[in-house]
């Protein structure tokens, strides 16, 4: 088992990948990380330790063109759900109850989301999804009332592009040509 210096040394260290520092930064670093681990292991509070708060608020963290990260106070994002996950193990339901965000809040830039809903506008995946919807409840109650035949949904018409006319296919064959086996068999074996 690691000893309380060894496992200082490692926490250290990582941070030290990650962060430039001094000699004596690292040494004063791996003394108060050393301290905290033997107060934790004492059952002792940790001195210096307060309990973290988002350095900008809920309101200014969705921006119109990025959203701030609460946990650890990076921005840029145009949405957070991959973030949290790599960086913090956390999902966006348990992110917004630790801050208070309402649920109907989406996670990302209000740009962003503006975008995704007119591209679904332009697309017409609002009127796919109520007809699908239509179909599903037909083939419900289909399947209540005994209805053997499940109710396809009508396919939207595709505009039809003014195309060139492929050349005319030739004319199938009627009669079909012998065998080769047979003409095989027909025709006389030669001695050896």
């Amino acid at each position: 088992m690691a000893t309380l210096v060894e496992i200082a040394a490692q926490l250290v260290s990582s941070h030290a990948s990650s962060t430039p520092m001094t000699s004596d930064e690292l040494l004063a670093e791996i003394a108060k990380v050393h301290a905290a681990l033997k107060n934790l292991e004492a059952g002792q509070a940790i001195e210096g330790v307060e309990e973290t708060r988002p350095s900008v608020s809920v309101k200014e963290a969705f921006k119109k063109n990025e959203v701030v990260c609460l946990i650890c106070g990076k921005g840029g994002f145009k949405t957070l759900a991959r973030h949290l996950s790599t960086a913090h193990g956390m999902k966006p339901g348990a992110y917004k109850k630790q801050y208070g965000i309402s649920s109907k809040q989406a996670l990302s830039a209000k740009s962003y989301s503006e975008a995704r809903r007119k591209m679904a506008q332009d697309r017409g995946l609002a009127d796919n999804l109520a007809k699908a919807r239509e179909v599903r409840m037909a083939n419900i109650e289909a399947k209540k009332e005994g209805v053997a035949k499940p109710v396809k949904a009508a396919k939207p018409a595709k505009p039809v592009k003014a195309a060139a006319k492929a050349p005319a296919k030739a004319p199938a064959k009627t009669a079909k040509a012998p065998k080769v086996a047979k003409a095989k068999a027909a025709a006389p074996k030669a001695k050896k």
